[in-house]
Formats: C-alpha cells, structure tokens, sequence
C-alpha cells in the first residue's frame, strides 16, 4: 500500500479507544510500535495512513457504538484507497472474522493476544494488500514489552499483568482477554523508575485483578511485594491501582498500603451488589458479611481512606427485595462513590443464558434509585471535608474555564480552585476546601 511518506510527508496514524484503562494503555503501545516504523500520530482521522479502533464488548451499548463507528470509516475509504483501518482489542478478539466479512473496508482484525505484533502485521498488510486476521485463541506465553507513547505527562498506567482467572458469570473480560499473566516485577519497577526519570508524578498500576499479581509466576512475589518495591521509587510522589477483587484483598496488601509512603489511600472494591443469592450467582466468590468485614478493616488500618466500587443493577433473577438488599448495603457500607450499571447480556457468558432477565424499564428505574441514595451518600461524605486543607496534585486547567485549575487528592477526589500565582500541572499543592459537591470538591490555594 502506498503511504504519504512516498511522496516527502510523514506517515501519520490516529487511534479511537472505547473501554476501560487497560485499553487506553493498549492503545499507547501500538502507537508506541507504530512510531518505531515512521509513524506520527495525527488527531485529524481525515489525514491519518492508519487507523485503529481499540474496541471493548464488556456491554452491548458499547458494541453497538463500535460497529456504527466502523461503519463510518468506509467514507474515508473510499477518498482514500490505501487507508489502513485496523480493529484492535476485545471486540475484535471476540468477533474474529465476523468483522471483516460484515466490513469489506476493514484491513486488519487483530486480537488482545496479538497486540505486540502490530508493526509486522502493518508490514504483512503493505506486501500483501490483503486483510489480515490475527486473533490467537489463548495467548501463547507473556507477551513481550512494546514501546509506549504515553498521552500524558503526569500519570501513567503501568500494567503489572494481563488476563483474569475468575469467570464472573456476567463478564465477558476472561474469554477475550484470556488467563492470568504476571509481568516479571524488575520489569515493572524498570518502567516505574523511568517514568520517574521522565517526569511523571503519579503511576497507577493495572490489572483485571491486581490482586492476583505473582500467583502464576515463578518469582515467589505477591501484590503486596510489588507495592512495597514500587513506594520505594522516590522520583514518584503517588502510585495507585485497579482494579482489586475483594476476594483476594488480603491483609498483607492492606498492611503495606498502610506503611508506605507513596501509595494513595483509596480503596476501588467492586462489590457489583449487596445480595448474596445475586453475588451466589454471579460467582463472585464471596458473601456480604466477608465484604463488610475487609471494609471494617480498611478503615481501621487506614482511617480517611477513601473507599469506592462497582455496582450492577437488573442481574438475571433479581427480585426486587434482592435489589432492596443492596440499597441497604449501599446505606451501611457508604461509598465515596459508586459507578453503576445495568446488567448487559454478553453472548459466550452463561448469566446471558440464564432464566428470568429482567426487563429494561425495571433495570432503568432500580438504577436511578440506585444513583440517588449513593449521590446523597456521597454528598455527605464530600460536606465532611469542608475547612479541611488537602494535598492536590495539580493536572491542568478545568474543562470549562482556563483560569480555574483541576487536580485530584490522594483519596481521588476532583477539586477545583481558582488559579494563583504559578501553579502547574504535576505540581503538589495545598487547597482547604470551601464547598463540596456530589462528585467535587472545591476550594482555594494556601
């Protein structure tokens, strides 16, 4: 295929991610691979060689939307006939070769497991001029490390390993991304340091279940041990994580978040509900009285610590006093936040096949009531931190006005302040909040 680089101008590519962080780290190391070969990366999909769409089928809404996004490249095809357009990722892993026999248009169909390959993929494609298919059905061993271009300049995701060993009845995320594979710790460290040496302030470290990290490697280390190895990089003032199964918390992680000195005081522990018959069926591996107690002990090792986690409202079967129980497991356990969701049916998953789905209008209603006790929960946890002066970690100018800067403190929570004197993004500042909001704080610089 010819590329704009024949004529004298650079090759540019563009990427559209969908889906969770895990993603959006992917999606900086194929442009990591891409600028290896010459590649720039360009926002104006209208001017790119290469296009990638690093597509997520963890719900319906979101396929939907990637099918209709790919659908709307075929314009773009059509102005330009050797237009590369790639889909990457999840969906991609789950679909195969539906894609390209349902989008002519469509070079490439590369898998989770296949990501590494991309440059000699791109040089396959160039050859040949065929499409090309790559989706391994299980990854063959711990892919190698790629570079990485990151978006940011002040916080990085790190992934310490790949894949998920525990089938939620409800997720599609173990079939597309395949068994848990724990990256070697020296190499993690290596890339924390030169982050680091780099700039960045803040690393969050990436897992479907972090803490899983080290059970499939030979190197006799845990979560607890990585965390501990990583506090101890100085040139980074804030590490964090996700996302935890509340199963495999155990209290070597929560004693070494307690002692360290760079780990964030912010606890994500998707709990997905408050029923045990629901968590029973999404084989979640645990009961509320276990959940309740690891909270008990959070708060007790690690007091301000901020705690949030996943909800899932409309899982098949779920009467209405089962939904009852989880709202009054919202109202005892109370949340900093909660992100919540309607259950989706997931083809290849075996809560898709099960009896009773709830209906869609059911689903709606539960969720907004749902989203009201937690917003009023939050609300009142948020009101508590009025007078308070907290460490924020400045990230740039608010979406809305220039002259008020956002940032976020160690618990994670959003605070905004009117700009003063010379404030900069990565800077570490102190802000005594003023007035608080559902989902943010905010305050004035001291």
């Amino acid at each position: 295929m010819e590329s704009k680089q024949n004529h004298g101008s650079p090759k540019l590519f563009h990427t559209i991610t969908f889906g969770c962080q895990m993603n959006l780290n992917d999606s900086e190391r194929l442009a990591g691979q891409l600028r290896t070969i010459g590649y720039e990366i360009t926002e104006n999909m209208e001017q790119a060689d290469i296009i990638l769409i690093n597509t997520c089928c963890v719900r319906e809404s979101a396929e939907k939307k990637i099918y209709g996004k790919i659908g709307e490249l075929k314009r773009l095809k059509l102005v330009n006939p050797n237009l590369i357009i790639g889909v990457v990722g999840c969906m991609a892993q789950k679909d195969k070769d539906k894609i390209l026999k349902k989008f002519p248009h469509v070079n490439l169909v590369m898998g989770t497991h296949n990501t590494h390959q991309l440059v000699e993929l791109i040089a396959k494609l160039e050859e040949s001029r065929e499409p090309v298919l790559a989706v391994w059905d299980q990854a063959q061993r711990l892919a190698p490390d790629v570079p990485t271009v990151r978006k940011g300049k002040i916080s990085a995701w790190v992934p310490i390993m790949y894949g998920c060993n525990n089938f939620c009845t409800y997720c599609i995320v173990p079939y597309v991304r395949g068994r848990e594979r724990s990256r070697p710790l020296e190499h993690i460290i290596n890339e924390i340091q030169q982050l680091g040496q780099d700039g960045f302030k803040e690393i969050t470290l990436l897992g479907q279940n972090v803490n899983s990290y080290g059970k499939d490697s030979e190197e006799q280390v845990d979560f607890a041990d990585l965390l501990r190895a990583a506090d101890q990089v100085d040139t980074i003032a804030r590490i964090r994580y996700m996302t935890s199964h509340p199963r495999d918390m155990n209290d070597k992680v929560i004693e070494t978040i307690k002692n360290s000195k760079r780990i964030c005081e912010h606890f994500h522990l998707p709990v997905q509900a408050g029923s045990d018959a629901i968590l029973e069926g999404m084989n979640r591996g645990y009961a509320t009285r276990y959940y309740r107690q690891l909270v008990a002990k959070i708060r007790q090792a690690v007091p301000g610590a901020s705690l949030t986690t996943d909800l899932i409202v409309g899982f098949p079967g779920e009467t209405e006093d089962q939904f009852q129980e989880t709202l009054e497991f919202l109202k005892t356990v109370r949340y900093d936040a909660a992100y919540t969701f309607i259950y989706s049916q997931r083809s290849g998953t075996p809560a898709a096949r099960y009896p009773d789905q709830v209906p869609l209008p059911t689903k709606k209603a539960r969720l907004n009531q749902l989203m009201t006790v937690q917003n009023e929960i939050s609300l009142a946890i948020n009101e508590q931190l009025v007078g308070k002066s907290m460490e924020v970690l400045v990230e740039g100018p608010s979406k809305n006005d220039d002259n008020t800067l956002m940032g976020r403190t160690r618990t994670n929570k959003i605070v905004l302040w009117p700009k003063k004197g010379q404030e900069q993004a990565g800077d570490l500042v102190h802000i005594q909040i003023d007035t608080a909001q559902t989902w943010v704080l905010k305050g004035r610089l001291i």
